[in-house]
């Protein structure tokens, strides 16, 4: 199997296709030569300069490389032609395996404007907005002008918040759209755009569906994945805590209602917008695995790549409902930035890594000591995930396993993951998708005690060194001590308690 993607996700297909007895092949770009993923398959073939519209998204290379493999099948993990109904139908041109959903399914949902125009004749309720790519600013500000701010500018061609815009002023509209249009471009070759109707502080809650080619189709529950900052998930969970298990079993029911109107084969995702009022609305379907997927895994006990892996060859779903979820799970993503610097992306060697490790905690990651993270791709370095019978025992053993995890030689976003779990909004557990923002003065600005008890040692230590120093030039008589026979670094401590 070729797995036509890297990083994290990579080794994380390769890990179960090794289990499965199936050989792996991976492919990298100029500047994932040396990339854990690389080491990591039992063949690895180039396909390209660093930028992935020059290599990961070219799928001819991709092709080619599969070909030159001897590969049966491809996954896509996720990103880059995870979501390319093109790239299926190439696929099987081939005579290649996709593990994912059929080109048709993905034409009917992976196209975000589509997927609403199905699931409103469906029946399932929308998120108010366009049902179609808009052509132009003027006919986009025309359409806002009569529903009313604030919108969402959408990417039309592809999810995880890339390209997606919030617009609260008029004056503000054509940049956005500009802005919006670009990095859909940027991120799915797609420029087109769509409108939403923006919900104000909704939860974002998604509904985990697999099915088989035989129309067997279920939920694996749901995930809470509303601490988001600009509309990219930073942690998620599940089960939901805002969620009754009368509402997990309707919302189940619509996603996979949704999932078998376009005869959906696979691993999925059917994400909603819930109001303060507990009313769902269908936003979106992404057909492919999610990033998230390992929180889904811990409370189920499934590998789902390997659920993918043995629909693909034809197997009939072995579930009949969804399980219920065991215990509680939660996800962060660790990346790459510098939260007090606006999140600026950190590239750069990685001169040390100690991962945490303890019961029933894993970390998916794509990195090691010596490392260079490349500026060219998503900074995400690594998902860390636990599992808990509570979620109080859950937040409990992420905060620990964070406080294990020690990356240096660049600036990692660990310590704002830490104060997201200590904040009394999370904790409280109904938090929407304005938390992040509303949060962002205080989650920067809170102190580690480890940190502060660090740098009161430091200060002791640096006190008792330089007075050491200055003993040595005292009188002998004196015997280098003052103050009764207690010497000064001993009166620094004191005084710092």
């Amino acid at each position: 199997m070729l797995v036509a993607n890297r990083g994290e996700i990579a080794i994380r297909v390769m890990r179960t296709c090794k289990e499965l007895g199936i050989a792996t092949v991976a492919v990298y770009s100029e500047a994932d030569r040396s990339a854990l993923h690389v080491r990591t398959a039992d063949q690895a073939i180039f396909v390209g300069p660093p930028p992935s519209r020059e290599s990961y998204l070219v799928q001819q290379r991709i092709l080619d490389a599969a070909k030159q493999a001897g590969a049966d099948a491809i996954h896509p993990g996720y990103g880059f032609l995870s979501e390319n109904a093109s790239f299926v139908r190439a696929c099987d041109a081939a005579g290649l395996t996709f593990i994912g959903p059929p080109a048709s399914a993905m034409d009917s949902m992976g196209e975000k404007t589509r997927a609403r125009a199905n699931m409103i004749k469906a029946g399932v309720p929308v998120v108010p907005g366009t049902t179609e790519p808009v052509a132009s600013v003027e006919e986009a500000r025309a359409y806002v002008e009569k529903i009313g701010l604030p919108v969402m500018l959408k990417a039309a061609g592809g999810g995880g918040g890339k390209g997606m815009r919030k617009v609260e002023r008029m004056e503000d509209f054509e940049s956005s759209w500009r802005s919006a249009k670009s990095a859909a471009l940027n991120a799915f070759g797609n420029d087109a755009v769509y409108i939403e109707k923006y919900l104000e502080k909704p939860h974002h809650v998604e509904i985990q569906v697999f099915a088989d080619q035989y129309g067997n189709t279920i939920h694996l529950n749901e995930r809470e994945c509303s601490a988001q900052r600009r509309h990219q998930k930073v942690v998620e969970e599940t089960p939901s805590p805002i969620l009754s298990p009368e509402l997990r079993a309707k919302m189940g029911e619509v996603a996979v209602k949704a999932a078998k109107a376009v005869n959906y084969v696979g691993a999925g995702t059917v994400e909603f917008l819930v109001d303060v009022h507990r009313n769902f609305y269908f936003l979106e379907m992404n057909t492919r695995l999610q990033v998230e997927h390992p929180v889904t895994e811990w409370v189920t006990g499934l590998d789902l790549v390997a659920m993918q892996i043995r629909a693909a060859e034809g197997e009939k779903l072995g579930l009949t409902e969804a399980p219920r979820p065991n215990g509680h799970s939660i996800e962060v993503r660790v990346y790459a930035e510098d939260p007090s610097r606006n999140f600026m992306p950190s590239p750069g060697k990685i001169t040390y890594l100690r991962v945490p490790g303890g019961p029933n905690v894993r970390d998916d990651s794509g990195v090691f000591p010596g490392y260079t993270v490349p500026n060219v791709y998503d900074p995400m370095i690594s998902k860390l995930s636990v599992w808990a019978p509570t979620r109080r025992e859950a937040i409990a053993r992420t905060q620990r396993a964070l406080s294990e995890y020690v990356v240096k030689g660049i600036t990692t976003n660990i310590r704002y993951l830490r104060a997201i779990l200590a904040n009394p909004e999370f904790i409280e557990g109904d938090y929407d998708t304005s938390f992040l923002t509303r949060q962002h003065d205080a989650l920067l600005g809170a102190e580690d005690p480890k940190l502060s008890e660090m740098a009161l040692l430091a200060s002791v230590v640096h006190t008792y060194q330089k007075d050491q120093k200055r003993l040595k030039t005292l009188p002998a008589a004196t015997g280098g001590q003052g103050n009764g026979g207690v010497s000064p670094w001993k009166l620094a401590l004191r005084t710092r308690r």
